[in-house]
């Protein structure tokens, strides 16, 4: 990817997230009936600002889009849809019914360990893009010259980026106090999981016995977990 399509990429990213916040705060202020409420609490400045700072970071990494590379798993391609729809609600629900003070956490820290979470998830997702480079797509797909990545965030789980979105989803909707948001995640972690099963056979396809001992020795989320 050339430096103008990872600016324009970092471009995206930013304004991604300022839709995704946007719509949040309409929801919020929906609930509450204060526009200005949204902007009161710490925790959900916190959570834009942290995500604005990672979305502009994501024009660094030299990654690959949206390649398809030299094979691609296309039946995958349905995910799309369920991850969008998934997103807009994690957009629009814990706020709304945050604003609403409807099925959300009494205690004052459940914002702030939401932001911690969002935090760590967020950082951990855009290292692993660092980290893969031009081997990370949006894809489930083999570039060229590809190899496999078994060192350092990779050494003991085969997916961190999708722990950190997890984490960064986790993270979002207990800034809004919001246990029931967490429902959603589940769901995200469902539709993942046929991503994963895609990823994995593609690249034990393409190294054979080099990924099946990978895959052996390693966890797919967590260490000592999943």
């Amino acid at each position: 990817m050339t430096a103008a399509r990872r600016l324009l990429w970092g471009l995206f990213s930013v304004l991604s997230t300022m839709v995704l916040f946007g719509l949040s705060c309409a929801a919020f202020s929906l609930g509450r009936g204060d526009w200005l409420a949204f902007f009161r609490s710490p925790a959900r400045l916190g959570a834009l600002g942290v995500s604005l700072a990672l979305s502009a970071a994501a024009a660094w990494p030299n990654f690959g889009g949206m390649n398809p590379g030299k094979r691609e798993d296309r039946r995958n391609r349905w995910i799309f849809g369920p991850v969008l729809v998934l997103s807009l609600g994690l957009a629009v629900l814990p706020p709304y019914l945050d604003g609403r003070d409807l099925w959300v956490a009494d205690e004052a820290v459940t914002p702030y360990v939401g932001l911690a979470l969002l935090t760590l998830g967020g950082t951990l997702r855009l290292a692993a893009v660092f980290v893969l480079g031009r081997r990370f797509t949006g894809l489930v797909a083999i570039q060229e010259g590809h190899r496999l990545q078994t060192t350092g965030l990779y050494r003991h789980v085969r997916h961190p980026s999708y722990t950190g979105a997890l984490l960064y989803m986790a993270g979002y909707v207990l800034v809004f106090r919001c246990w029931l948001g967490l429902l959603l995640v589940a769901a995200t972690l469902a539709v993942l999981l046929a991503r994963m099963d895609a990823e994995e056979a593609l690249l034990e396809s393409e190294f054979g016995e080099e990924y099946a001992s990978y895959r052996r020795r390693t966890w797919r989320l967590m260490p000592w977990v999943y």
